[in-house]
């Protein structure tokens, strides 16, 4: 079983991930009037940028794209960190502030996504030598802060108003449920990433499995969300 796991984690990953995005466009028209509908199109986002990801194994081997052997782009560390890093925050606090009501929660995510993409911009920049060979831990832990931020706002203002006594019929819960636990359970990964240069097999081997049921939790939920849940009047 475990070998299966690890063979066959980036399919697993792939599979859950397409789901909830296909399941998300099935649904599509019944959101189209709700906020939900960009929650769709972002999950859409993700697929093809998890997609794009994969372009690493088209240069080893002889592949099509072995031509950039060689070059900086012989890794894939700077498109996880454009387009999940810094793209999927962005997203989640621009959401967080098309559904949150309370007007000081509103101006919090507002600006904590400009400084967060402005910040992680000129890191980028000023450490561009290692932009391409590995990720960045202050960059993972400000967009772990940011999504703390959005689930614990949106779960103070349900706690305040009408909507806990139909909380479990809410996609916004769902999906607020499934983004606080994936960062809960990966931000403490970034601190060991180390070790990864290092060869530690058994952190390496623990991170995958990690990574793989958070990615199956949170997709799965995803899924369940889109297909359980109503359209809600933001």
């Amino acid at each position: 079983m475990e070998d299966f796991l690890l063979n066959y984690k980036n399919g697993i990953t792939r599979f859950v991930e397409i789901t909830a995005a296909v399941t998300g466009l099935f649904v599509l028209k019944k959101h189209k009037f709700s906020t939900a509908k960009y929650f769709i199109y972002f999950l859409v986002y993700l697929s093809l940028g998890d997609f794009i990801n994969t372009y690493v194994k088209y240069i080893k081997n002889g592949g099509f794209l072995s031509f950039l052997k060689g070059t900086i782009f012989v890794e894939n560390y700077w498109w996880t960190t454009l387009f999940w890093k810094i793209g999927a925050i962005i997203f989640f606090s621009f959401y967080y502030y098309k559904i949150i009501t309370i007007e000081r929660f509103k101006i919090i995510l507002k600006y904590s996504g400009y400084i967060f993409f402005v910040f992680s911009i000129i890191y980028i920049v000023t450490h561009w030598e290692n932009y391409f060979v590995t990720f960045f831990p202050i960059i993972s832990v400000l967009g772990a802060i940011i999504i703390f931020l959005c689930t614990s706002f949106y779960f103070f203002e349900i706690l305040q108003s009408d909507k806990i006594l139909t909380f479990y019929k809410s996609l916004n819960f769902y999906i607020s449920v499934a983004i606080f636990i994936w960062w809960l359970m990966i931000t403490p990964m970034v601190f060991y990433d180390i070790y990864m240069l290092n060869n530690d097999w058994n952190l390496i081997y623990l991170r995958r499995y990690i990574y793989l049921f958070a990615n199956i939790i949170m997709y799965s939920t995803f899924t369940f969300a889109l297909i359980w849940c109503k359209p809600e009047n933001d």
